[in-house]
């Protein structure tokens, strides 16, 4: 999920840097299509007990057949532990064809950058043009700094660290072709021999999305250095305010960026069984209450028309990526009528005017 400070305003019991610019067909253009993805249960699996691949495939295909644009997957190694979202991703992206699979969001300072530049160069030769990395720098919680010690990572300085990552993937994923320089010098980390390491399929690597907020810093640094946005917002006006800063921040730079989406839904027409369900996952995931967690990530909760009616205010808010979390340990029962009722919803409204275009 997203990390940066980590991916609301509930339904229920509430209310009811790649350095070139991106196709801008791909942005904050109003009329891009609405793209609208599913999570892969990979942390819900894990808090069952159990870590089978065949579920996974079975629910990436499912979610292929049923129309989803894409596939995410999180990252935690002791914090909130699951599959490997790198090896998950390559063996969904080898078992569909159309779907595009993303990490929501992978957390590079959990692996030694070289050996994070491998791995994405060798996922990307499966998934080819299908992939996207988001990207955070850490959930602040007690148990992400944990986890970062466990394999010898400084918490502190996170921020830059994970910006300075970003740029040495993408020295490494240029280095030799066309001059491009084959030795990175940063604060924090220095490498040569760059140009040794395999290209990804896609020349210059897959778009990097950021994983954050909404603070000026953040919404700069998406900007200006990375190809997405991907927040959890719990308060759609503040999205809107943040989407439209991002669109004049790109478009200074001459750049474009994705506004995405991280949120949470729980359908079921009964909404109190909805909201109990979804109190149920959320203790169990976070070792929190719903009340606790709902006032810094975006969850909804009830009919699938409710919850498509949420979602709703956030595309008209300038979204074009949602990724949707279903909010259920046990998910799959959900998905189809999230793909039947919810997707159809919320797509009629992607070719609405949106705050934040850069375009004219």
């Amino acid at each position: 999920m997203p990390s940066d400070t980590e991916p609301g305003n509930p339904l229920g019991a509430r209310g009811t840097a790649r350095e070139t610019t991106m196709d801008p067909r791909s942005a904050t253009d109003p009329a891009t299509p609405l793209r609208i993805g599913i999570l892969l249960p990979t942390r819900e699996q894990a808090i069952n007990g159990t870590y089978a691949a065949a579920p996974l495939l079975d629910f990436a295909r499912q979610a292929e057949a049923l129309g989803f644009d894409s596939l995410w997957a999180g990252d935690s190694l002791t914090a909130r532990p699951r599959l490997d979202p790198l090896v998950v991703l390559s063996a969904a992206a080898a078992a569909t064809r159309r779907i595009t699979v993303g990490t929501a969001a992978l957390t590079p300072a959990l692996r030694h950058p070289l050996i994070g530049a491998n791995m994405i160069a060798s996922l990307s030769h499966v998934a080819a043009d299908r992939l996207i990395l988001g990207l955070g720098s850490g959930f602040p919680m007690a148990e992400t700094e944990a986890e970062f010690a466990s394999v010898g990572a400084s918490f502190q300085g996170r921020v830059g660290r994970l910006d300075e990552i970003a740029a040495l993937w993408r020295t490494a994923w240029r280095a030799g072709e066309d001059g491009e320089p084959t030795e990175f010098e940063g604060r924090f980390w220095q490498a040569e021999n760059l140009d040794r390491l395999p290209s990804p399929a896609v020349p210059g690597g897959p778009p990097l999305w950021l994983a954050g907020s909404d603070t000026p810093k953040v919404l700069a640094r998406a900007a200006t250095r990375y190809d997405g946005w991907l927040p959890f917002l719990p308060d759609v006006d503040a999205y809107g305010r943040a989407a439209a800063r991002l669109g004049e921040l790109a478009a200074e730079a001459g750049r474009t960026v994705v506004p995405g989406l991280y949120a949470t839904v729980t359908v079921n027409s009964d909404e109190a069984a909805a909201e109990a369900e979804l109190e149920h996952y959320i203790s169990h995931y976070y070792g929190r209450s719903l009340e606790q967690m709902s006032t810094i990530q975006a969850y909804a909760w009830g009919s699938a028309e409710k919850c498509a009616e949420w979602l709703g205010g956030y595309v008209r808010a300038g979204a074009r990526h949602l990724v949707i979390r279903i909010g259920s340990l046990d998910p799959e029962p959900q998905l189809k009528e999230i793909a039947e009722v919810l997707l159809p919803a919320v797509r009629a409204l992607g070719t609405a005017p949106t705050v934040g275009s850069t375009q004219s």
